[in-house]
């Protein structure tokens, strides 16, 4: 339905092959049904302005704009696009490693990336608290900048053990 009316008491009446969508007795939406499991359709005219902005984009657009980053984000960017229910799921993702490469750096999410962070929420936590900039075995550092102590044993007393 209309998003102005998102959260309204409707009525709705359903035939075989249509839903409508009425609003105080008026139908304010119409849809032809989709006959698919777990279907949807969706007419833009409803959708708020920022969803419809993602219209624009395609896949093809959205891993160009990956491969330009690197390698590592391309693959974040196709699996956004095969992995998501719905496609405006994974659109309204790539949009927002847009807007953390605009903050952060290409450099910055293409390293975080690297890590297959493949949620928005991921990425942002770890390039917010700066963890890719620790050198954290987390995230792919090494283990030479820890403190000498017996149980520490490195990699080197495994290849003798």
């Amino acid at each position: 339905m209309p998003h102005l009316h998102v959260g309204a008491a409707v009525e709705l009446r359903i035939t075989a092959g249509t839903l409508e969508v009425l609003l105080r007795r008026q139908r304010i939406a119409a849809h032809a049904l989709s006959h698919l499991v777990g279907g949807f359709t969706t007419m833009a005219e409803h959708m708020p302005a920022s969803h419809r902005a993602h219209r624009q984009w395609t896949p093809a657009k959205l891993i160009g704009w990956g491969e330009r980053i690197g390698a590592a984000t391309a693959g974040v960017v196709r699996w956004q696009m095969e992995h998501r229910t719905h496609p405006e799921q994974g659109y309204r993702a790539c949009l927002g490693l847009m807007r953390l490469a605009r903050e952060y750096g290409d450099e910055r999410l293409e390293a975080v990336q690297s890590i297959r962070a493949p949620h928005y929420r991921s990425v942002k936590s770890i390039l917010a608290s700066g963890l890719n900039r620790q050198g954290s075995s987390l995230l792919g550092g090494d283990t030479a900048s820890m403190p000498a102590h017996d149980n520490v044993r490195g990699p080197s007393y495994y290849r003798h053990h």
